[in-house]
């Protein structure tokens, strides 16, 4: 098991959230998600501009084995998608807390963050699921 960053929060759905010192919000699957799916040969990102709310799907990562819906962790306007992905999908495996990012989101409601599974709950979630 690899380690879970401490300056991250979870969706039990197996997304990481990052509130930035602007504010705003990096969202990205977890490393145990990338693990679970495989090699990773697409994925579909919101526009910058659209607005998406908390627990809803936004975007989608495949994988050789299966496809899955990404949900945004807080409600808000998506500012900024990473574009390496669209030739690099394979990044999420590589690198999923770093370079693998999949969206960022200005937050309309900041206080949402605080719903979220820190670092401990989700190891605890993650190992449930394992037994």
């Amino acid at each position: 098991m690899n380690e879970i960053p401490g300056d991250l929060k979870f969706l039990k759905s197996h997304e990481w959230a990052r509130m930035e010192d602007d504010g705003t919000v990096t969202v990205g699957i977890s490393d145990h998600a990338q693990r679970q799916l495989g090699d990773l040969v697409y994925v579909e990102m919101p526009s910058p501009g659209d607005d998406v709310e908390a627990g809803n799907a936004c975007a989608v990562v495949e994988s050789v084995k299966a496809a899955s819906d990404v949900y945004s962790p807080v409600s808000g306007r998506i500012l900024k998608v990473n574009e390496a992905l669209a030739d690099q999908p394979e990044t999420i495996n590589e690198d999923a807390f770093g370079e693998g990012w999949i969206f960022r989101v200005a937050p309309s409601n900041a206080s949402e963050m605080d719903e979220l599974l820190s670092p401990d709950e989700y190891a605890e979630q993650i190992d449930a699921e394992s037994n």
